[in-house]
């Protein structure tokens, strides 16, 4: 029929339908999964604030004397930062990062940058991935972003062990936005993996607060380590929106 009419009905049916579907895919923010679930309680949400002025901490090179400081300041006391990693020091194989002793709320936090839309390196991280690429505990993962959360585990591996043994009241926590969090995420099954490396750390105390996490992990994974994962998404994020569209053309 397509032929006698000289129109090809059958591709533009199909490809009006991929158009419809990606349109809606496009659409759909994070509040349309959530509209039903339950509030958070407050000590579920109170780390987030902190945690994300942990986040932009990263972004400034002098804590003492920071340009870019928000109403209140970042709540770090820079007598406590451990140590600062940079572009230069990562040599582009993960995001740069800070390691602070939050003696406050007994927390070894680090905080990982988001993407840098300067940083070749970072895209890198990025794109460096294949469906279906990289299995990890039954399911499957970001290849970029594992490689990057293995570099960080093995740059840090020994003070962290170190300061989990000094201080087994503490809770580790591993924090990231973007890019960030999504080596912040791997970099958490990462060490409930491997947490012989840490000192045989308990799983309890490792915790994972992904802001606008990138989509890094099979839904099967998700499900398995959500008591460790915290992943917050603003409902309109754009960090959600892309992973979506992203989603949708790898079905094009």
């Amino acid at each position: 029929m397509s032929i006698i009419c000289g129109l090809p009905l059958v591709e533009c049916v199909y490809c009006l339908a991929c158009v419809r579907w990606a349109w809606k895919r496009c659409l759909h923010t994070a509040g349309h999964d959530s509209e039903t679930w339950g509030f958070a309680a407050t000590q579920e949400f109170e780390p987030v604030p902190r945690l994300c002025r942990y986040i932009l901490a990263v972004y400034e090179d002098d804590l003492r004397n920071p340009l870019w400081a928000p109403p209140g300041g970042y709540g770090i006391n820079p007598d406590w930062l451990l140590l600062r990693k940079t572009y230069k020091d990562t040599r582009g194989r993960a995001p740069p990062y800070i390691l602070y002793l939050d003696h406050d709320h007994a927390d070894i936090v680090l905080a990982i940058r988001g993407l840098n839309l300067a940083r070749e390196s970072d895209y890198a991280v990025l794109l460096d991935n294949k469906l279906g690429k990289r299995k990890f505990d039954g399911g499957y993962v970001h290849n970029g972003l594992l490689k990057a959360a293995g570099w960080v585990m093995d740059a840090e591996c020994e003070i962290l062990r170190e300061l989990v043994e000094k201080y087994p009241n503490y809770t580790l926590t591993f924090a990231g936005h973007s890019l960030g969090s999504g080596v912040a995420a791997a970099l958490s099954m990462v060490v409930v993996q491997n947490r012989d490396r840490l000192g045989n750390i308990e799983r309890k105390r490792v915790r994972c607060y992904a802001i606008a996490p990138a989509r890094c992990m099979s839904l099967n994974l998700a499900v398995r380590y959500a008591d460790v994962i915290n992943s917050v998404v603003l409902q309109a994020s754009y960090q959600n929106l892309f992973c979506l569209v992203e989603e949708s053309l790898s079905f094009l």
